[in-house]
């Protein structure tokens, strides 16, 4: 076929698209009203997902990871039209934490930047967002604490976990590294990058920052400094990138944690995460025999770690990660007997469990 006859195939292509498109939103209208008079909630990230996986398995030519960015704008601009979703998250634009809610839902819900992950919690608490994203874990730096104990002590669940691959950029608008004299970023993207800058920026003063963009907003009024940041937070402030995946480890993936009032319901592959502390006055063994109901009731404990208690001094909570439901027989009988031997127990939340077809973007 000639290229004008071709261009021409693809024009009629672009329009039944279009057309289909109009075709499902008239059904998720339909979906909308159904909800509302059964008083169902509108957004279900659980059936989002198993669609995204469908569609994915059947990729041809079109790449998996390309269907579900796709899929995920159209359903993120359906759900727009059924109710608009307000999602919060660590701000200001142009942090990880806003990358990875885009990621989740797309550009056409509606974003509230919060300056503390407190704040984040608050606005889900208070139902001025519907959901909360925060991150709560890096491959090479460990646990957020403040979104740990944020977690623990508030009384929001964990309804989905999204692992986020992480490229640490340095931005400026100095001539050269030679010319930099400061340096901005959050602690955490610091750590990451440890090695790269003991080799390259060693001369320059490290200056922490609440957040990735609040570091390039500071950077972009310094003629000598510099911030490390993502991607985005370059293409939304106008900061040049003058190095990209400057971070130690090239496999950098941080697991941010969507929150909300209500965790997910059963799906047959799910995580659980609780919070527990041992009795007052414990002794040996103490943790080795509550971990052993885990290990009686046949749960894979993933993920284990301490927070100091706001209890009492030099008393610690746990916070654990294991494979199952909560409403999974054996571990139901686990929580039951952990509460049995702890002073607290805690659900934090039971979600899917994210893998190689969960809600990357």
């Amino acid at each position: 076929m000639a290229l004008d006859d071709l261009r021409k195939r693809i024009d009629e292509l672009d329009d039944r698209i279009l057309k289909l498109l109009d075709d499902r939103a008239h059904v998720v209208g339909e979906v909308a009203r159904v909800k509302r008079d059964a008083n169902l909630p509108t957004y279900d990230p659980e059936r989002e997902r198993l669609i995204l996986d469908r569609l994915a398995a059947r990729a041809g030519p079109f790449p998996a990871d390309a269907i579900r960015a796709v899929f995920r704008e159209i359903m993120s601009a359906c759900l727009a039209l059924e109710q608009p979703i307000k999602i919060a998250y660590l701000g200001p634009e142009g942090t990880f934490s806003h990358a990875a809610a885009r990621a989740l839902f797309g550009l056409a819900a509606r974003y509230s930047e919060a300056a503390t992950f407190e704040g984040v919690f608050d606005a889900v608490a208070r139902r001025d967002a519907q959901h909360g994203v925060v991150p709560i874990e890096n491959s090479s730096e460990g646990s957020s604490n403040t979104a740990i104990d944020a977690l623990i002590d508030g009384d929001l669940l964990i309804r989905a976990e999204l692992e986020l691959e992480v490229s640490q950029c340095l931005l400026t608008a100095a001539a050269g590294l030679a010319s930099i004299e400061r340096l901005y970023s959050h602690p955490q993207p610091l750590g990451q990058c440890r090695l790269w800058l003991a080799k390259n920026l060693a001369h320059v003063q490290l200056v922490h920052a609440p957040s990735t963009a609040a570091a390039v907003r500071e950077a972009l009024s310094d003629p000598r400094g510099a911030a490390i940041a993502g991607r985005l937070a370059s293409e939304l402030y106008g900061l040049p990138i003058a190095r990209e995946r400057i971070q130690d480890r090239p496999d950098n993936v941080t697991r941010f944690a969507l929150v909300s009032l209500e965790d997910a319901p059963r799906t047959g592959d799910d995580k659980t995460t609780i919070a527990f502390s041992l009795r007052e006055g414990h002794g040996r063994g103490s943790l080795m025999r509550a971990l052993a109901i885990l290990d009686e009731e046949k749960i894979n404990l993933t993920r284990i770690e301490s927070r100091p208690s706001r209890e009492k001094q030099w008393d610690y909570v746990f916070l654990a990660d294991f494979e199952g439901h909560r409403d999974d027989a054996h571990v139901a009988r686990a929580l039951a007997r952990l509460r049995e031997k702890c002073h607290l127990v805690k659900l934090l939340g039971s979600y899917p469990r994210a893998g190689g077809s969960d809600l990357r973007p």
